[in-house]
């Protein structure tokens, strides 16, 4: 049986790595990052996939090392005698020193060449995609440029917002690595098109500061980002639950248009939104009607 190491760090991971378990793969060793601090008390917490080790008392040694730059890490790792590495949201760059020792097989949430990079859960949404889905690749020292071993597509729902994306894409890239596994040997690997190729940087916390220019733009913010950075104005008031209320309208950028029993209408330059949830900094979600009680807004003033 092939003897598997296993790279990943967050719940997309975890998805993959439980089906290799429940199938029966050899896992020799998981590679993650290492813990860190979390939340406003910065809590040490430990990685999903780690977590959910610890969890279900699964005897599989655990490696985090802080780089994979590290001669000493190369060497924990050949002497795993490893037959092939699965790759899902690891975290960092495999030196040619690692992708010289087995073939690395990346679980990549996007459709490749499309969406090479940190975060293609998020572009497909900001980009309004119709169609996403994950590729099995063989990796190489490029950004997400290996060899195409197999794609699953996905349909994305008209109000699909981010985690749930993620975790349909999660249960495809499990299925495909099984795939892609029981036939490796038989796969004829497939270049990229580079003529296709686009990119995706890491989402940063100012990614989330939204105005209210286009009610499309910041919606499709909304569905990317919710959860983490999530989407606010610049007085840092989080715009936690919303919908689109339509696209064409000419509006006076924030604009209270209409106040209802639990929701606002919100014009946008283009467009207007419906808003029914909001989280001023350091305090708590609330309802926005609440919220514009106290602050004695009516139809008419502009939000903020």
């Amino acid at each position: 049986m092939k003897r598997i190491v296993f790279m990943g760090t967050p719940d997309y991971a975890t998805i993959i790595f439980e089906q290799l378990l429940q199938s029966n793969y050899n896992i020799v060793a998981l590679f993650t990052q290492q813990d860190k601090p979390i939340g406003r008390k910065q809590t040490i917490t430990p990685p999903h996939i780690k977590q959910f080790v610890i969890n279900n008392n699964i005897n599989i040694p655990i490696f985090q090392p802080f780089t994979l730059k590290d001669p000493q890490v190369w060497q924990q790792i050949k002497d795993l005698k490893p037959d092939i590495i699965i790759v899902a949201a690891y975290g960092q760059i495999l030196p040619k020193e690692v992708l010289n020792i087995a073939p690395c097989i990346n679980l990549h949430a996007s459709l490749l060449p499309k969406y090479r990079g940190a975060s293609p859960i998020q572009q497909a949404l900001l980009n309004d995609d119709k169609y996403t889905g994950v590729t099995a690749m063989l990796m190489e020292e490029g950004l997400d440029s290996g060899d195409i071993l197999g794609y699953k597509y996905l349909k994305i729902e008209k109000n699909m917002v981010v985690q749930e994306l993620f975790d349909r894409l999660s249960i495809l890239a499990s299925q495909l690595t099984i795939e892609t596994l029981e036939r490796f040997e038989q796969i004829l690997p497939k270049k990229q098109h580079n003529i296709l190729v686009s990119y995706c940087k890491k989402v940063s916390k100012q990614d989330g500061l939204v105005d209210f220019d286009n009610a499309k733009i910041l919606y499709n913010k909304y569905r990317a980002y919710k959860g983490w950075p999530d989407i606010f104005i610049d007085t840092k008031l989080k715009l936690k639950e919303l919908t689109i209320n339509e696209q064409e309208s000419s509006n006076k950028k924030g604009e209270i248009l209409q106040i209802d029993q639990d929701s606002i209408i919100i014009g946008c330059s283009k467009g207007s939104i419906k808003l029914y949830q909001v989280q001023p900094n350091s305090k708590k979600a609330m309802n926005v009607v609440d919220y514009i009680r106290g602050k004695r807004y009516k139809v008419g003033d502009v939000f903020c």
